[in-house]
C-alpha cells in the first residue's frame, strides 16, 4: 500500500509540473505562470476524474452483493488518490491566488496582499469543496459498491473543468462553452445529485425494504457521511442552474441587442466597434460549479 501511495504522490504532482512547464515552454504558446497553474491543475483533476470513474465502472460492475463483496482496486485506488485530493486542495489555493492577482479581474479591487490573508479567504469561500475532499473516501471496509458508485460521481469534472477554463479566458460567447454547459448540467445532475437517491434506492433493494425506510435502517455514520458529500453537490449544482439560465438568456439578449446595433447602423448611427470584436459593457454569465 505504501509502494500505491508513493506512487499517486509522484504521479499527480509530476503531471501537474509537466503540464505547466510545457504550457510555459512551448513556443507557440509561452503561457504566464498564472495561465499555465490555472490550466494545469483543471488537466490533473479531468485526468483523475477518468481514472476515478474507470475504477468506480469495474468496482461497481464486478460486486454481486453490494454490501459485502470486496474488490482489490477499491482500496488501491483510494491510496493512489489520496495524493491527489490532498495535491487538489493545494491546486485550487493556488488557482483562487491567481485569479486575485488578475489584473481585471472582478475581485481584484478586494484581493488579498498577503498568502495567509488569501488562505483564509480561501478556507472561508471554498469550505465545502474542503470538506467534500475530506469525506470523500471515508469506509470502514464495506460496501465496495457503493464506493465504486461514488468513484463514478467524478465523470461530471472534466466538463466542469472545461467549463471554468473558457470562463476563464472569456470564452463564454462560443458554442462550445454552451455545449459544454448542456453537458455540464446533464451529467452533474445524473452522477452528482441522483446519485445519493440511487445509493439509497440500491441498499433497499437489496435489503427488501421500502426506500422511505432505508434512512432508518442504515447506521448514523453513514447518513451523515452522505448527507456530508450531498450537500457541496446541491449548492454546486444550483450554481450550475443559475449560471445556465443566465448563459442562456443571456444569449436572447444578446441576439435582440445584435439587431438593434445592426438596424442603427444602416442608419449610421453606430457606435465604432472595438477591435476585438467584443462590447466593453458585455458581461456574460459565469458557468461555475465546484
Amino acid at each position: 500500500m505504501l509502494t500505491i501511495l508513493a506512487a499517486g504522490s509522484m504521479f499527480f504532482p509530476g503531471l501537474f509540473l509537466l503540464s505547466k512547464q510545457c504550457l510555459k515552454s512551448i513556443p507557440a504558446l509561452r503561457w504566464s505562470e498564472g495561465d499555465a497553474v490555472i490550466v494545469s491543475a483543471r488537466l490533473v483533476s479531468s485526468v483523475q476524474a477518468v481514472m476515478a470513474s474507470s475504477a468506480g465502472y469495474i468496482i461497481a460492475s464486478s460486486c454481486e452483493d453490494i454490501l459485502e463483496d470486496q474488490h482489490w482496486l477499491t482500496s488501491s485506488y483510494i491510496m493512489f488518490a489520496v495524493p491527489y485530493f490532498v495535491f487538489d486542495i493545494y491546486a485550487m489555493f493556488m488557482c483562487y491566488w491567481y485569479k486575485l492577482r488578475v489584473k481585471g479581474h472582478e475581485e481584484a479591487s478586494a484581493a488579498p496582499q498577503h498568502m495567509s490573508t488569501a488562505l483564509t479567504s480561501y478556507l472561508r469561500r471554498e469550505f465545502l469543496m474542503v470538506l467534500h475532499h475530506v469525506v470523500m473516501f471515508w469506509r470502514q471496509g464495506k460496501g465496495d459498491y457503493f464506493q465504486g458508485i461514488l468513484f463514478m460521481a467524478e465523470l461530471s469534472t472534466p466538463s466542469v473543468c472545461l467549463g471554468k477554463i473558457l470562463i476563464q479566458y472569456k470564452q463564454q460567447h462560443t458554442i462550445l462553452h454552451k455545449v459544454n454547459g448542456a453537458l455540464m448540467l446533464i451529467t452533474f445532475f445524473i452522477c452528482r445529485v441522483l446519485l445519493f437517491p440511487y445509493l439509497y434506492y440500491a441498499y433497499g433493494r437489496y435489503a427488501s425494504i421500502p426506500f422511505h425506510m432505508v434512512p432508518l435502517s442504515v447506521p448514523w455514520h453513514c447518513n451523515l457521511g452522505a448527507a456530508l458529500l450531498m450537500a457541496p453537490q446541491l449548492y454546486w449544482f444550483s450554481l450550475i442552474c443559475r449560471g445556465a439560465l443566465r448563459l442562456f438568456t443571456g444569449s436572447s439578449r444578446s441576439q435582440r441587442s445584435r439587431g438593434v446595433a445592426k438596424e442603427r447602423q444602416t442608419d449610421g448611427n453606430a457606435l465604432p466597434q472595438p477591435a476585438n470584436g467584443y462590447s466593453a459593457r458585455s458581461s456574460d454569465p459565469d458557468l461555475s460549479s465546484h
